[in-house]
């Protein structure tokens, strides 16, 4: 597996392939099936059916190498596999950054949505090709695939932010998005 740059980076170009979305030179890849989203869907016993059964694969995370520290800015394309489980759409699991600083997200492919909840507030953007979604600092933020297709977005973020998943697993995101006629029906989290 392709690994991280050492710091310090030299400056550097990365090629994007737009058709194949593929970063080059390329860092790690990072792969979510239906197992590792445990918590996160309103259905359980939907969720363990699928985890047990055939595990889908639910999104990937293609990174560049530069690495997730202080001062770099890392960037990664993930691809959210269209599907549902009772319903919810299939998404990221979601994250908080422990060092509250902002991030973009420019989408690439596809027609998804960004959820986002600073713990009292929920705010969600459509992202269609071109749209770039910004995310505030102190806000979590989960995508989610509202399409019948793979949607793909590139996601450019401060390397020393930090990732925390177990904020996201204790408070919610506000709400829980499902498949609707239009793309998306929005529902309370504890519904």
């Amino acid at each position: 597996m392709p690994e991280y740059q050492t710091p310090p980076i030299s400056p550097m170009a990365i090629a994007f392939d737009a058709e194949k979305l593929t970063l080059s030179p390329e860092g790690p890849t990072l792969t979510r099936r239906m197992s590792d989203l445990e918590g996160l869907f309103r259905d359980h016993d939907a969720w363990s059916a699928a985890a047990s059964g055939d595990d889908p694969i639910v999104y990937t995370v293609v990174s560049s190498p530069v690495p997730e520290v202080e001062r770099e800015l890392p960037q990664s394309i993930t691809t959210i596999m269209p599907g549902d489980t009772a319903g919810e759409l299939w998404m990221t699991k979601g994250h908080q950054h422990p060092d509250h600083q902002g991030e973009i997200y420019l989408a690439l492919h596809g027609r998804g949505g960004l959820l986002m909840f600073d713990g009292e507030r929920t705010e969600w953007l459509d992202m269609l090709p071109g749209t770039i979604g910004y995310i505030p600092p102190g806000w979590a933020h989960r995508s989610v695939n509202t399409g019948d297709e793979p949607y793909s977005f590139l996601a450019v973020y401060p390397g020393g932010a930090g990732h925390d998943y177990g904020w996201v697993l204790e408070r919610g995101m506000g709400s829980r998005a499902f498949r609707a006629e239009s793309g998306v029906d929005l529902r309370p989290y504890a519904e």
